[in-house]
């Protein structure tokens, strides 16, 4: 079975790394073993060791996964995008602007 071939941008892959290696400081803060953590996620222990290295081909569900394995750390997941500013002056952008009709004078 051939790996994926996934394009992603250096500043995603730094984001990638940088949440992985902060998960793998969280087990390690909780003295949690690889296997343990593996087995509370369901995952294998070499999926744990891609989603400590910040592997980009790791599903979000089994990033998910190993938070939750943590401790609940998975409910931190809600706030992803939660507030959209760009997204929110783009759609204020194409919201329609009300005309009025022109008075008429007599």
């Amino acid at each position: 079975m051939s790996k994926k071939s996934v394009v992603i941008m250096p500043a995603t892959q730094e984001i990638l790394t940088t949440m992985g290696e902060q998960i793998k400081k969280a087990r390690l803060r909780r003295n949690l073993s690889v296997e343990l953590v593996a087995e509370r996620a369901g995952i294998s222990r070499a999926t744990l060791w891609s989603v400590e290295k910040g592997t980009p081909t790791v599903s979000m569900g089994t990033y998910a996964a190993v938070l939750h394995a943590l401790g609940g750390m998975d409910k931190d997941l809600e706030f992803i995008a939660k507030d959209d500013e760009l997204g929110r002056r783009l759609q204020d952008l194409n919201l329609p602007m009300r005309k009025r009709a022109k008075r008429n004078r007599i």
